[in-house]
């Protein structure tokens, strides 16, 4: 993010001239004046909602308005908002909250795409984004006109630690900055100054920290079209001696950063840790002792592996409980929708103790701790890429503890070490994370044109001590799954082949997908799809114009209830859902703009179809009432909640739908299904909003009603969709439907479901063979799972084994027939 232009063609992604700040020089002392925003309406304690704070919203007139980058100091919690592009300023803000959730803003903000955040402790100061603050809480600036590009990382300085920080932006723009005077040195230019050179490999730079004698920083992306193959590589990890500049891997590469977390490491032989990843799966480089080692981490979501890097924000490792009573402090990294649990002490001979803590579906730029919580600066609401349903980009923060990560999505994710790579005999891959995932798979495939043999081996308690736990035989240019029950430990798990091996893949699957907890009580105000009584239904938007409201078009419908005509209501902070007048004609604008219009799949006897890129994809089926459109229309299929992450609700269930450019439907994974009649859904104020509340419901917390009884919206955070319950669903890709001889059905959505089963019958009079394809790496690369015969007049079931998954499944018979491959998820 922080993204969508190329680095020197700003283009339309400037903001309106009219609304951009001038930046002047600043170098003294900046006078603070505050804005103070109210904690709620009545005086009284804040609102909450789902660890959401309506009142704490953020806005801005860019593409989007991410928190970059939080810090507690000074007594207070502080925090910087960006646009996508803005490497000389912008109208965001510096913003601090107090004890009592109150919230100021600096008013010398100069904006800007910042996200870099340091202590620097030798001079007690605060640095986040442009801003020096002092341990009384007082700013100075460093003017864009002095250090200009998008500030991604601070780290401390090689030789003058006490003295100087570095500075280092997103295109490799490296200011070496005096911390006393403020005086900027450019060690190299921006490239928005000097025109784009590669020093590094890639651009789009994320992290920077130094350690070991050296600057390490990361590059996440590279300039190119935006829909570009992901199995590209992109990016680079690259570290700087103060002379020169080594690429340790041409990769795609995020956080920077060691045990000494925001202050930087004490010790100058602390180790350093890179988060990043590849086609195969998330990279996690440890360095120690001056060399790099590397281990593999399952994908949670494949939404942000785009090549240019944009759709990954700023993943982070950072300490988020303090050391106490003998405890030692836990850290809490993210990485493409999973969040680790990572142990301090993570260094060469001590790697173990890193598990899964969950997946989750809000995108932040930070998080650190504040008074017992862990708070999130998000990226919520954007207008980036000519998003319809919203009138303005807004962001807030999320409150949450350790425990409430655990009780979000179950962990579960893809990956490995090989894909499509050639191996050596006897070389094993590098260590890919085994621990913490409850259903496992391995999936093993190569090209050779003799059978080779793997070794599997896994590492307890991160030590080198490999022990050999099984072979598996893959025949030659074959493919062979194994699963990996409880009784498989260890904290690491890798493979090695006997022989040279050409194009081998070895792939997991760690699931199945779904929540953690299930508490349906917490929609319980959201009409069940087999309700008939009067319910509020309608369409829901973010308005513009520096509002910060919600606008509704709101009518009551129901069995035996005449539809009303379309009612226009607006809510703001204070959660008070008003009918409101329309100066501005914001009912019709509604109507133009977010109307419910003709669905995004269809329904046919077998499943739900979905066409993308000349595909047929098919998706299981819920509840019957969902195969037509309701009174109102089709409800809401496919929007934008959380800034470049779509949602998709699909015949009772919701999914998290990929952009093209990191894959789209052929990369989609089922969060949960729900079961209710939601006409739209939309992000505002950092919140969920659901529209298809029961006409009987009450105000409960999460459930709003208008000021005239007649609507209502459900609100909570988008992670608590987990909580609707696992996904679950039925259909295929054939229901008596004719059938040729060796022709693939359509793909079939598999992965993300638990317990899986599936039924195969015919009409033919005699026995036909189905053979059982499955993809598991999502990209069409089909291989046999099984051969099943089914005699004539008989039905055949078939019980996948207890943790298998693939992306897709498909079929194929081989004579012709009508036939029906019938699924069950439960």
């Amino acid at each position: 993010m922080p993204h969508p232009c190329p680095p020197l063609v700003e283009g339309a992604w400037k903001m309106n001239a009219r609304r951009r700040i001038g930046i002047a020089a600043v170098s003294a002392l900046v006078a603070i004046t505050w804005a103070i925003w109210p904690c709620s309406s009545s005086g009284g304690d804040p609102i909450s909602i789902s660890g959401r704070y309506p009142h704490l919203a953020v806005l801005n007139h860019g593409g989007e308005c991410g928190i970059g980058a939080v810090a507690v100091w000074a007594s207070k919690l502080w925090a910087v908002t960006y646009p996508p592009h803005a490497p000389r300023g912008s109208d965001d803000k510096l913003y601090w909250i107090d004890e009592n959730l109150t919230r100021g803003t600096f008013a010398g903000s100069i904006g800007g795409t910042p996200a870099n955040r340091m202590i620097h402790r030798e001079s007690n100061q605060l640095i986040l984004g442009p801003y020096f603050i002092d341990a009384e809480g007082n700013v100075r600036v460093v003017p864009y006109t002095e250090a200009p590009g998008r500030p991604t990382a601070t780290a401390r300085h090689l030789t003058d630690p006490a003295g100087k920080i570095y500075q280092f932006t997103m295109e490799e723009g490296l200011y070496e900055i005096d911390v006393r005077s403020l005086k900027v040195t450019t060690i190299q230019a921006d490239a928005h100054e000097k025109g784009f050179v590669d020093r590094v490999p890639g651009y789009h730079g994320k992290g920077g920290y130094a350690g070991q004698g050296r600057l390490v920083v990361a590059n996440n992306g590279s300039q190119q079209g935006p829909q570009t193959p992901i199995y590209e590589n992109s990016g680079a990890l690259a570290e700087w001696n103060g002379k020169d500049w080594r690429t340790i891997v041409e990769k795609q590469f995020c956080e920077v950063t060691g045990p000494g977390g925001i202050q930087g490491n004490r010790d100058a032989e602390a180790p350093l840790w890179s988060t990043g990843w590849d086609k195969r799966s998330v990279i996690l480089k440890l360095l120690d002792g001056g060399a790099w080692q590397t281990f593999r981490l399952p994908i949670g979501d494949y939404s942000y592996v785009a090549k240019h890097g944009w759709f990954t924000e700023w993943p982070r490792i950072r300490e988020v409980v303090p050391a106490a009573a003998g405890s030692p402090p836990k850290l809490l990294m993210n990485m493409h929708g999973l969040w680790f649990d990572f142990p301090k002490g993570f260094r060469d001979g001590h790697t173990g103790g890193l598990r899964p803590i969950a997946s989750y579906l809000k995108i932040t730029a930070d998080f650190c701790d504040w008074k017992g919580r862990i708070v999130f600066g998000c990226d919520d609401t954007a207008i980036t890429g000519g998003n319809k349903f919203v009138n303005q980009s807004q962001s807030n923060l999320w409150f949450s503890t350790w425990q409430g990560l655990h009780d979000c999505g179950r962990p579960a994710g893809w990956g490995g070490p090989w894909f499509d790579d050639d191996v050596k005999a006897d070389r094993a891959g590098e260590p890919y994370l085994l621990a913490g995932f409850d259903k496992r798979v391995l999936h093993l495939a190569h090209e050779s044109d003799e059978p080779v043999e793997f070794g599997i081996e896994t590492s307890r308690e991160g030590t080198s001590d490999w022990r050999q736990i099984d072979t598996i035989t893959v025949p030659a240019k074959g493919y062979r799954y194994i699963g990996l029950d409880e009784n498989v430990q260890g904290d690491w798990i890798r493979l090695y082949p006997t022989k040279d091996a050409a194009r081998v893949t070895a792939y997991f699957h760690y699931g199945p997908g779904g929540g953690t907890v299930t508490d349906r009580d917490l929609f319980a105000s959201l009409a069940d799809v087999g309700d008939e009584g009067p319910r509020s239904v309608g369409i829901v938007r973010p308005r513009g114009g520096d509002t910060g409201t919600l606008q509704m078009l709101a009518s009551r419908d129901g069995a035996g209830v005449e539809r009303s005509e379309p009612v226009y209501y607006e809510m703001g902070a204070d959660m008070k859902l008003r009918r409101a007048a329309e100066p501005d004609d914001s009912a019709a604008f509604l109507k133009r703009t977010a109307a419910l219009g003709a669905p995004d799949f269809e329904v046919d006897a077998a499943s739900v179809v979905i066409t993308y890129g000349g595909t047929r994809f098919r998706l299981p089926k819920t509840d019957a009432a969902y195969d037509q459109p309701w009174s109102i229309g089709w409800p809401r299929g496919i929007r934008e909640v959380v800034t470049e992450r779509r949602l998709l609700n699909c015949h009772g269930t919701f999914y998290v739908l990929p952009h093209d450019a990191a894959g789209g439907v052929a990369a989609l994974k089922p969060v949960a299904t729900h079961g209710k009649q939601i006409t739209d859904f939309c992000s505002w104020r950092g919140l969920l909003v659901l529209a298809g509340v029961r006409g009987s419901a009450t105000a409960d917390g999460h459930t709003f009603l208008s000021d005239d009884g007649r609507a209502a919206v459900w609100c909570g955070d988008v992670d608590d969709l987990w909580k609707l319950g696992k996904p679950r669903g039925y259909g295929g890709p054939w229901k008596d439907t004719a059938v040729e001889p060796g022709k693939p059905s359509d793909p079939y959505l598999m992965t993300g479901f638990d317990q899986k089963r599936v039924e195969l019958s015919h009409d033919r009079g005699e026995p036909v063979s189905f053979t059982i394809e499955v993809d598991f790496l999502r990209n069409g690369n089909w291989k046999v799972y099984q051969d099943l015969a089914v005699p004539a007049d008989k039905t055949v079931e078939h019980g996948f084994p207890d943790g298998f998954s693939a992306h897709w499944v498909r079929l194929r018979a081989d004579k012709p027939c009508k036939a029906t491959a019938w699924f069950a998820y439960e």
